[in-house]
């Protein structure tokens, strides 16, 4: 994985838990913030974690670009944590928790819901940021990306112009559907983690993706393996926009931030890399590579 070290930490990482309304949907979207400030960070308890921040700080004075996580199938934002705060501490702002596809509620995953559900859930995110709070005079509103790791890959290429079909066992009565979803065109570019991009498989279903994007797949991922990033490659228009980078040894979970020694465990997947795999080292590269990208995609 050929990257570029960044010796440019600016800020402090900030962050704070908010809950916005879904109007469309009435339910809560739960967002972890992280963001540029110039308060000293703590050590700070988040569930199971600990990590280094300064909760409830104030937003440094600036102008920032917005990136959202979107994480994976059952997942939660404070999976990567680690990139949310490397972000913050470079100049970035970083807010979403999906409802009823996450740790605590994972009721609609494998639905045609929870298909249609994630890109609207980004869209209602980057309409809060940019109108309805403290941080909206702050957002650099051209400059805003997703990250998507696994089925946050299938929700980032949703929102950026993708036509997702459902597969048959994720309907009542068994058969396929191409869907609708909301796209949305204030997106600037995509980071995709081990994408599931399953759902894009139908000829032309990327077609309207055409923003730059860095997608990077783990060699030995069993769970969304080589396939997956062929339906990117071979369905955007213009393949020269995609860096694609495969992660030599690297598995599905080896995106997920470093878990604590207690969390680890053969019985718990996400905790687990292939054989020989230092997922701390690799996290060092991959946040390098995730700003690069960053900072030369616009």
């Amino acid at each position: 994985m050929q990257i570029k070290k960044h010796e440019r930490q600016l800020f402090y990482a900030g962050c704070q838990f908010v809950d916005i309304e879904n109007q469309e949907h009435e339910n809560v979207l739960p967002l972890l913030i992280m963001y540029p400030t110039y308060k000293e960070e703590k050590v700070e308890k988040m569930g199971p974690y600990t990590i280094s921040a300064a909760q409830d700080a104030p937003l440094s004075d600036g102008l920032f670009p917005l990136v959202i996580i979107s994480h994976g199938d059952g997942s939660t934002p404070l999976a990567y944590r680690t990139i949310a705060q490397f972000l913050a501490r470079n100049g970035f702002i970083v807010g979403v928790q999906h409802p009823f596809n996450n740790r605590e509620n994972n009721t609609l995953s494998g639905t045609i819901d929870n298909l249609k559900n994630r890109p609207t859930h980004i869209r209602t995110v980057i309409d809060w940021f940019l109108k309805e709070n403290s941080f909206s005079p702050s957002i650099h509103s051209n400059n805003i990306s997703l990250i998507g790791h696994s089925m946050g890959g299938y929700t980032a290429l949703a929102v950026a112009g993708g036509v997702p079909t459902s597969f048959p066992s994720e309907s009542p009565d068994q058969k396929p559907y191409c869907l609708s979803v909301d796209h949305d065109k204030r997106v600037q570019s995509l980071i995709l983690l081990a994408p599931a991009a399953g759902w894009f498989r139908e000829r032309g279903a990327l077609q309207d993706v055409n923003i730059p994007i860095l997608m990077i797949t783990g060699e030995k991922d069993t769970i969304t393996p080589s396939f997956h990033g062929g339906f990117v490659l071979n369905g955007v228009p213009d393949a020269e926009k995609v860096q694609y980078i495969v992660v030599e040894n690297g598995g599905h979970f080896s995106f997920l931030s470093p878990f604590p020694d207690f969390m680890k465990s053969p019985t718990f997947l996400p905790s687990q890399d292939p054989e020989g795999f230092n997922r701390k080292e690799f996290h060092e590269d991959l946040q390098n590579t995730i700003l690069d990208f960053l900072l030369h995609s616009f």
